[in-house]
């Protein structure tokens, strides 16, 4: 039982809940960079939230299955197939021996994740699947997949046909607006440089990837920030280097930083930097501590209560 790789898109990789607790060894996450997308896939096909999948970048991949076994598509909006009949996301597909799923052109978001009623039949490294593309272990031969890679299954079985609830399906087509706590070193900005990073403007570079999302605009001004000992980072951070041109810490991001902090993106609201594209226009808003903790609470109640729903 396997599924193979026809064509691979620009980058699929295994990935998990990711490594976290080693942010102290120096190693970041890792993982699904849209954990909320991975979990309700696998949520809809009676897997545990963090179960290893598959994630999609841009650019879907064509897989063929060997097996007959359940499989869903959640996050980022891709114009799919199975065999010759369109289909869509949120909503489990019935695959049969000699089956394929292909992609087709991405219509909004970043990162698709194909989660599985099946277990990969991999070896784990340091207790987890994922793929850590930047330091290049994990998941399979730890790169992201190539033409022609078969990846084992095992356990593979049947899920009944349903569609996650409509208040379920994301929605990516929007302008986000990214929920915002400040940062440690969010004081030694001036209050010019502050308004502005809240005024908003700025777009994902094409320089982003799985260690930092690269912000592009307006610089803030920077030339007269103190020099600092480096800190701790974890994802959702924002530095503010040299340039002035802010940087997001995501899931592979290092784990120490000597650029001043500005702001850090609320634990709720990390995922949604996976489904931003090069160009794609975002916004800041601060938020209280107090709130940042409700956000993630609501979040995690959602999801809580989807078996139930299902």
């Amino acid at each position: 039982m396997s599924l193979r790789i026809i064509k691979p898109g620009l980058q699929t990789t295994i990935q998990d809940g990711g490594r976290p607790g080693n942010l102290r060894w120096g190693l970041s996450r890792g993982g699904a960079a849209d954990t909320f997308a991975m979990a309700l896939g696998n949520l809809l096909l009676g897997n545990p939230p963090q179960h290893p999948c598959l994630e999609v970048a841009i650019t879907g991949p064509e897989i063929e299955f060997s097996a007959a076994t359940a499989v869903a598509v959640t996050g980022a909006r891709f114009d799919l197939a199975h065999n010759d009949r369109p289909v869509g996301n949120d909503e489990v597909l019935q695959m049969r021996p000699g089956d394929r799923l292909r992609f087709g052109p991405l219509r909004s978001g970043a990162r698709a994740y194909v989660t599985l009623a099946a277990d990969f039949q991999l070896a784990a490294t340091l207790d987890s699947l994922s793929t850590h593309v930047i330091a290049g272990f994990g998941g399979w031969q730890g790169r992201p997949l190539k033409a022609g890679d078969q990846i084992p299954l095992q356990h593979c079985r049947a899920v009944p046909d349903r569609k996650l609830p409509a208040q379920y399906r994301l929605d990516y087509a929007s302008r986000p607006l990214l929920r915002v706590v400040p940062g440690l070193e969010a004081s030694h900005f001036t209050g010019d440089a502050v308004a502005r990073f809240y005024a908003g403007g700025f777009t994902v570079s094409p320089q982003s990837n799985r260690m930092g999302i690269r912000l592009a605009g307006e610089p803030l001004p920077a030339e007269t920030l103190p020099q600092q000992v480096s800190a701790a980072l974890c994802p959702g951070t924002v530095q503010v280097p040299p340039n002035g041109l802010p940087i997001i810490s995501f899931v592979e991001g290092q784990t120490i930083g000597g650029y001043p902090r500005i702001a850090h993106v609320i634990s709720a609201d990390v995922h949604r930097l996976a489904q931003l594209p090069a160009g794609a226009r975002l916004d800041f808003e601060q938020v209280e501590q107090a709130t940042a903790h409700q956000v993630l609470r609501e979040k995690s109640h959602l999801l809580a209560d989807l078996p139930r729903l299902l």
